[in-house]
């Protein structure tokens, strides 16, 4: 089972991807937080992410892609030493056409596919209410709200 969560950056993707993903067992897969663990591994990906957010700029698509793919590599691996994993659940991932087409091409390589896509659709004062008063910890990132 694989599923994709999409919404507004404050929608709740990540509350909700915490609580169905042990539910379903399934890994959450974020592309910022695959970001912050290839920039904290020193990794060659790594690296270049760090580069391109240190300018302001945005991941390019073919390197979201990279990382996202070593991710699902590593689940494969976990899968195969018999770990409980059921699949894998998107939090904000694909935000592109491209990167959707790439997310097909990398899971029907490996035999998988989308499950079903979740729009969380919250209204826009709800979302400006939400981020005006989030709070992240810069040691350990965990997302606080300050009303």
């Amino acid at each position: 089972m694989n599923i994709i969560l999409m919404g507004a950056q404050g929608s709740g993707k990540g509350t909700q991807a915490a609580v169905l993903g042990p539910r379903l067992n399934l890994v959450k897969i974020a592309t910022g937080d695959l970001f912050r663990a290839a920039i904290a591994d020193e990794s060659e990906l790594g690296k270049q992410v760090k580069t391109i957010l240190d300018r302001g700029d945005l991941v390019p698509d073919g390197l979201t892609n990279a990382i996202v793919e070593a991710r699902l590599d590593a689940i494969g691996r976990a899968r195969e030493r018999g770990d409980a994993i059921d699949g894998a659940l998107f939090d904000g991932y694909p935000r592109t056409a491209a990167q959707a087409q790439e997310l097909d091409a990398l899971l029907a390589a490996r035999g998988d596919a989308i499950t079903v896509v979740i729009e969380i659709v919250v209204p826009r004062a709800v979302l400006v209410e939400r981020l005006s008063g989030r709070r992240v910890c810069s040691v350990c990132g965990t997302i606080y709200h300050v009303s």
